[in-house]
């Protein structure tokens, strides 16, 4: 549905009800009395920001992009990398200081200073409603010109139901389960991986840092790969380095192999978040890109969820996460 609704009106309106649920989230577990209490609000927050931001966001640049369109979604990606690199040394210093209830109500207070105005006021889904056309490359500008003004889109738009009739919609799907279980049950567990392996905290906490600055950087270099060697093969580079990543995370033992496994995971992961969407976008057009997403995206999500969730099972049964870094290993191979 959520697509749908990006594909008539826009990604703006999504934004701006999504980052109010999300921070209404956040303040809600700042108030954590109970394990009950902590998964509701975590999974309205988790909800809110997985299907309508990913859609909203991505959608709206593939709109306005057809030639780079890697390198613009790539700062795209750029922009929430460099988040994922802040909040935890963000989060980390006020629980230092104050108290872990504060942090998630400081968090909460800086999504709704940024998601909602911002996004009411400044968001275009489409060059066309503001009279202007999408960036395309020098002769498909010239042949889009005339003196008429007439306009004819420069690639193809499939329906979501001739999308599902390709065996390159499921390649992406089959592509999405394999991946994003590694994507989320490594970066999600990360941390307690490396507490366990005799990491302190805040090195921890800076080995998370590094990881998403690496994937901020990642996605700017894929996204000038994608130009050159198309999002598939790029994706495929991609998934080895969240599979070697996750293998370093194997044979984790000081501060500076705990470094190297993050930069290595961080930079597949820069690819993954920035060509996946690209990738949706070169094979299927921008018209209906919304709703073919809001088809494949539970994929994604339910990946994602099973991810960690197998990685904790297994700590639970194995006391350490040994065997599910050598799945993750496994299924990046998968992926790629």
């Amino acid at each position: 549905k959520v697509g749908v609704i990006a594909d008539r009106r826009g990604g703006g309106e999504i934004l701006v009800v999504g980052s109010l649920v999300i921070g209404f989230s956040l303040m809600l577990l700042s108030l954590t009395q109970s394990l009950v209490w902590f998964y509701m609000a975590y999974c309205l927050g988790r909800m809110a920001f997985v299907g309508p931001f990913q859609i909203a966001v991505t959608s709206a640049v593939a709109n306005w992009f057809i030639h780079l369109r890697g390198r613009a979604m790539s700062f795209a990606a750029l922009a929430h990398s460099l988040g994922l690199a802040v909040f935890p040394i963000v989060a980390f210093a006020v629980i230092e200081f104050w108290d872990w209830r504060l942090g998630w109500l400081v968090i909460g207070v800086f999504v709704l200073l940024v998601g909602v105005l911002p996004n009411l006021i400044l968001m275009v889904q489409r060059p066309e409603d503001i009279g202007l056309r999408p960036y395309t490359n020098v002769e498909d500008r010239v042949s889009n010109t005339s003196d008429e003004g007439d306009y004819f889109d420069a690639e193809r738009s499939f329906t979501r139901g001739e999308a599902l009739r390709t065996p390159t919609f499921w390649l992406l799907v089959a592509f999405s389960a394999f991946i994003f279980p590694v994507q989320a049950g490594v970066s999600l567990h990360q941390a307690p991986h490396l507490i366990v392996r005799g990491i302190s905290m805040g090195y921890a906490a800076a080995a998370v840092s590094a990881f998403s600055l690496m994937s901020a950087i990642g996605g700017l270099v894929f996204g000038q790969l994608e130009a050159k060697f198309g999002a598939m093969k790029s994706l495929l580079v991609a998934a080895v380095l969240m599979s070697i990543g996750a293998g370093i995370m194997l044979v984790v033992f000081d501060v500076w192999t705990a470094f190297l496994a993050s930069c290595v995971f961080g930079a597949g992961i820069g690819g993954l978040l920035t060509l996946l969407p690209v990738a949706w976008a070169n094979s299927f057009g921008r018209q209906n890109l919304g709703a073919i997403r809001g088809v494949t995206l539970p994929v994604q999500i339910i990946a994602q969820a099973v991810g960690p969730l197998m990685s904790g099972s297994l700590v639970d049964v194995t006391g350490d996460y040994e065997v599910s870094l050598i799945l993750f290993t496994f299924f990046g191979i998968c992926a790629s």
